[in-house]
């Protein structure tokens, strides 16, 4: 399980408009890579919204918003487009990124179990270590709680 001050596991993939994204593309900022079950459903629509109508304060300290979730690059580009979003969601869909953060976990819902996307939040420092974790994020106020460590 990855712990804050651990380096953070480098990652690549596509983001909607097919441009690939690695973790090394962020050295010497901060990175909000923020991870989230499934594109267009309400969760996780507020939460995309959220970031995309707080992303100047996120920006004013320095840092970038990545999305990642398993949906497919075709997937991100529709919710981009419908949501308006200025920030880039990475497809992952061999689910190698949310495996490497240790976020791909056994869910349960109405009894039934799966395999599914725990939203989870990281900030990676600069330097590429993991700066702060948000473990089962609720929506309501997460990007509020970003911008705080951010600002620490």
């Amino acid at each position: 399980m990855i712990q804050q001050g651990d380096k953070a596991p480098n990652f690549s993939a596509q983001d909607q408009e097919g441009n690939v994204h690695t973790l090394a593309d962020y050295a010497g900022k901060q990175l909000v890579l923020y991870f989230y079950p499934k594109d267009m459903t309400s969760g996780c629509t507020v939460e995309a919204c959220d970031f995309r109508d707080n992303l100047a304060r996120v920006k004013n300290h320095g840092a970038e918003v990545l999305g990642v979730s398993p949906d497919s690059v075709k997937s991100h580009a529709k919710f981009v487009e419908k949501e308006s979003l200025n920030f880039s969601l990475l497809a992952d869909e061999e689910k190698e990124i949310v495996t490497a953060y240790g976020v791909w976990k056994e869910k349960s819902m109405y009894g039934k179990k799966y395999m599914g996307v725990e939203r989870t939040t990281f900030i990676i420092g600069e330097d590429g270590t993991i700066k702060k974790i948000f473990p089962k994020v609720s929506v309501s106020g997460h990007v509020d709680e970003v911008i705080e460590a951010l600002s620490q």
